[in-house]
């Protein structure tokens, strides 16, 4: 019996491949889903069971097709990198020599398959280096340099598969999953026999007659290897003959890539003297990177930036030879994109520069400050120049795509522009200054306006996001911008930007607005200026508001103008009336309505006679824009800001301001957007327009908005039960954050908050799916009622036990924002099981219910950044009620299988005593989840888990 099965074992394992050929043939060219599926579960199976070991042998013979054969290869990796302690024991030589033997017999080829011997190769290093073979890699050298040359057919290839096999070793090491000691001590390892791999790379990269694909791997194999972090010192003599292959054009950007690896090593400054031995080759490079500017082909630059090294005070010279080349390629000349595509390659060195500069000693920053603040003005010059405009005729002949490059570029520009200022400092703006008055005031050498469009954006790429407040010639700029003539788009636009950029200096400076603030709104009538315009005049109003009383006529008279004639789009128009937001309500108290009745009343008198029309798409989208206006119009204009030069905080709760102009509107314009509704109500974007015109004033106004809240309450209930939308719900939850606690508005709120849950719960009766939106903002309004005024459940009319279920109901859905607020519902919910009745009698209900279907929903395909939330939800319970939850969890995972077949009961009895203990930290409770939702599918050890 024993002999009949062991003949039958031998009849499989030789006809494995028959087995495995049809199964790939599956895998590869079936169309059936099903059929793939099923043939890459076995394929991973037969690949995981033990026999593997010996028939992967039988897949790799000569006579098979690549396909197998790469099976049988990457069957023997997965057996050696994942199931070591399978091999028989004995097998262990048998096993080395034959993989050295393959490796050799498929050098010539198939790639596939002899990289990924090499691969098993590799990984079976790593298991046996440190312990049993210290002299893996020496041994390996020996096993493959037959003493024939590389230049034959067979020596190439042998050679070819050693480097491959060297290459992939290091990269196995990355790769694989080791312990971090483990693997520090393998790469510890590896390094020691770093020496002799290098005297054999370097051998082959000298070598006249070594073939071009031997030298282009031994270059990938020194890129591997440097992951090792081999210093550069000991790699110093493969610098200089990577150097030389720099001349070999089809060898060039190889070597490019490598010499960057060797000379970007975290710790290569220490070894200055190594690198100092390689600049005379890399000054040596000046003609062709002239001649690689030409051509725009920029890979030498990447030398030249890591090739500069700061802490050599002796030898800066030699260095500064190298900054010189970098910047001549920052001031490549012509117009980026169109006559050079370099440049902008070099703007990453000089912010490198520039922090080696800045995290020296104060010594030795002292002594480079000297160096290169010269080279940083320059700087700022060369980039000023690049960042100029082309002539007129020049640019108009450029395609759309080059000027949005073009537009990138300058805003590349404008960074490290802002950044070089942190090194130079006010001298910086001092001589930007003096240049741009040079330019505007001497009459015997006429300027462009490309020059003074750069000049200016220089000063407004600094002021944007430094402070300049301190600045003593912002005084003088701002007096020279009314001399600019400003006859072209670009420099009206670069105008306006600068001011908008300086609106905080002019909140301090307010005398320097009337110098400004024509020219704004000058530019307000221009649409080709409208975003550069509409952006200025809005800074201005925001940060300026409480200084604009003498100018706010001017500025109603030309924004309700250009408003009027349709100047603008829609987006910059609202932009506007968020201006006049902030100017208004900075304005004397008694002149507030009535500027801002004669600002809205147009646009009401317009809606009125819109709504008087029937219903159409023509007129549709004017509503939903006048609406808009309205909402950022209301958005800003807040009586209870204070000035922010009083520095005094904003009271958490503020007193209502008696006949807030906003609240006088919204009554008087109520009727018409009744009006509006009614002929509207099926239409999602003219209800969320409504809505927002009242949650807009709402943030605003805050308990100013009281008088309104009956009327509003009774609206939404009106519009949510003729068509229940999600903007209806928001709205709500606004109104129960701010008024949830007021004792004169709890009726029509509560009120408000039962219709809106009996609706919503005959939604989810009928089919919810078709409205995650609706249900997500159903589970956030009822979690903020929780939250701020919970007692609104001891209500008899307020459901709690159809939200609990609803909740339930809505853990099934697949967006990941309806889970998050599903999650916050019952994170708020199960927090008040105390004191709430209802809550308590529905968790001891049901509870387990709630459990089963979270842990199905964790365990699930649910997206790995719920995790947090689904354990607030577990943390809130263990917190909350633990005797509860420890039932729940006992009961709910119970049944084998639930909720995945990848739990073990150990791994389920770990989870519960986890749970039950951690009722501090969130965090830890987070690690837990997530620990468990691994177990479930299966991933924990893989790299998704590493990544999840």
């Amino acid at each position: 019996e024993k002999e009949r099965e062991k003949q039958l074992i031998l009849y499989l394992l030789r006809n494995m491949h028959i087995y495995i050929y049809i199964a790939l043939q599956q895998l590869y060219y079936d169309p059936d889903m099903d059929k793939k599926n099923v043939a890459q579960k076995w394929l991973t199976q037969a690949q995981a069971s033990p026999q593997a070991w010996h028939f992967c042998w039988a897949l790799l013979r000569p006579d098979k097709v690549p396909e197998i054969q790469f099976f049988g290869a990457s069957t023997l990796h997965a057996k050696i990198s994942r199931h070591w302690s399978d091999l028989p024991p004995g097998q262990l030589d048998s096993l080395r020599s034959q993989l050295i033997t393959q490796v050799g017999q498929f050098a010539s080829g198939p790639k596939l398959v002899l990289t990924r011997l090499c691969v098993a190769l590799a990984s079976l290093v790593l298991h046996v280096l440190a312990e049993t073979w210290p002299t893996a890699v020496p041994d390996l050298l020996c096993a493959f340099q037959t003493g024939e040359s590389v230049t034959e057919a067979d020596g190439q290839a042998r050679c070819l598969a050693l480097l491959e096999l060297l290459a992939v070793l290091p990269e196995e090491l990355q790769s694989s999953r080791i312990p971090a000691s483990r693997r520090s001590q393998l790469r510890s390892a590896l390094a020691v026999d770093w020496s002799s791999v290098c005297s054999l790379l370097q051998q082959l990269l000298q070598r006249p007659d070594a073939p071009c694909p031997v030298r282009e791997r031994v270059l990938r194999c020194v890129s591997s290897w440097l992951t090792l972090d081999i210093t550069l010192k000991d790699s110093e003599g493969l610098l200089e003959s990577c150097l030389a292959l720099l001349k070999e054009s089809e060898l060039f950007d190889t070597a490019v890539e490598t010499i960057v690896s060797i000379i970007s090593q975290p710790d290569c400054q220490r070894f200055a003297d190594s690198l100092l031995k390689v600049v005379p080759q890399v000054l040596g490079l000046q003609e062709q990177l002239k001649k690689a500017v030409q051509d725009g082909d920029m890979e030498t630059l990447d030398i030249m930036i890591y090739m500069t090294l700061l802490e050599q005070v002796d030898h800066w010279q030699g260095f500064q030879a190298l900054v010189s080349m970098i910047m001549s390629c920052t001031g490549t000349p012509g117009h980026y994109p169109v006559d050079e595509t370099s440049s902008s390659l070099t703007l990453t060195f000089w912010y490198t520069l520039q922090d080696d500069i800045t995290s020296l000693d104060a010594e030795r920053q002292t002594l480079y400050l000297q160096i290169y603040r010269p080279v940083y003005f320059q700087l700022v010059d060369v980039l000023l120049q690049k960042a100029c405009f082309p002539r007129d005729e020049d640019y108009a002949a450029w395609s759309a795509d080059d000027k949005e490059q073009f537009k990138t570029y300058r805003v590349d520009i404008s960074d490290t522009l802002m950044y070089v200022y942190e090194l130079l400092g006010p001298e910086l703006l001092r001589s930007l200054y003096d240049k741009l008055g040079t330019l505007l005031t001497d009459t015997t050498h006429p300027s462009s306006w490309q020059d003074i469009e750069a000049l200016l954006f220089g000063f407004q790429s600094i002021a944007e996001t430094v402070d300049v407040s301190y600045s003593d010639v912002i005084p003088g700029l701002i007096g020279l911008i009314p001399l600019i003539t400003a006859n072209n788009v670009q420099l009206a636009e670069t105008i306006m930007f600068t001011i908008g950029s300086l609106a905080e200096w002019l909140a301090d400076h307010s005398l320097m607005l009337a110098s400004v603030l024509p020219v704004v709104l000058h530019g307000l009538s221009d649409a080709d200026l409208s975003v550069a315009c509409v952006s200025a005049l809005k800074r201005i109003c925001r940060e300026c508001r409480h200084d604009l009383h003498l100018h706010a006529n001017d500025i109603m008279a030309v924004s309700q103008a250009v408003l009027v004639k349709d100047i603008h789009k829609s987006p910059q128009c609202m932009w506007i009336m968020q201006a006049l937001g902030f100017l208004l309500s900075a304005l004397p108290s008694d002149e507030i309505l009535g500027k801002l009745l004669s600002l809205v009343t147009p646009h009401i008198q317009q809606l009125e006679k819109l709504a008087s029309e029937p219903p159409s798409s023509a007129n549709k989208l004017p509503i939903v824009h006048i609406l808009g206006l309205l909402s950022d119009l209301f958005s800003t204009f807040d009586l209870n800001k204070q000035s922010e030069r009083s520095e005094v905080m904003r009271p958490v709760q503020t007193q209502p301001h008696h006949n807030n102009p906003v609240v006088v509107v919204l009554q008087q314009a109520f009727p018409l957007i009744q009006t509006i509704l009614s002929k509207w109500l099926n239409e999602p974007e003219v209800v969320e327009a409504v809505c927002a015109v009242f949650e807009k004033s709402l943030k605003t106004l805050l308990h100013d908005f009281a008088p309104l809240v009956t009327q509003l309450c009774e609206l939404i209930g009106q519009m949510f039960s003729a068509y229940p939308q999600a903007s209806a719900l928001d709205l709500t939850r606004q109104l129960v954050h701010i008024f949830g606690c007021e004792k004169d508005l709890f009726s029509p709120i509560i009120a408000l908050l039962e219709l809106i849950t009996n609706i919503t719960m005959s939604i989810f009766q009928l089919g919810s799916r078709d409205h995650p939106d609706v249900v997500e903002s159903f589970m956030q309004l009822h979690a903020q009622a929780l939250r701020r005024k919970s007692d609104l459940y001891l209500s008899d009319h307020l459901d709690i036990k159809a939200v609990f279920y609803c909740g339930i109901l809505s853990f099934k859905f697949p967006e990941a924002p309806t889970l998050k607020a599903t999650c916050q519902l019952f994170t708020e919910l199960i927090s008040h099981c105390e004191e709430i009745p209802a809550v308590r009698e529905v968790l001891q209900e049901d509870g387990k219910l709630l459990l089963q279907t979270l842990l199905e929903v964790i365990g699930g395909q649910s997206p790995r950044s719920l995790a947090e939330h689904f354990a607030e939800v577990l943390f809130s319970a263990s917190r909350n009620c633990p005797s509860m939850l420890s039932v729940w969890l006992r009961e709910a995972l119970l049944p084998p299988g639930f909720p995945s077949s990848h739990l073990t009961t150990e791994h389920k009895e770990h989870f519960c005593q986890q749970i039950l203990r951690e009722q501090v930290s969130k965090r830890r409770m987070k690690d837990i989840v997530k620990e468990f939702a691994l177990l479930s599918r299966g991933l924990q050890g893989t790299e998704y888990a590493a990544n999840y």
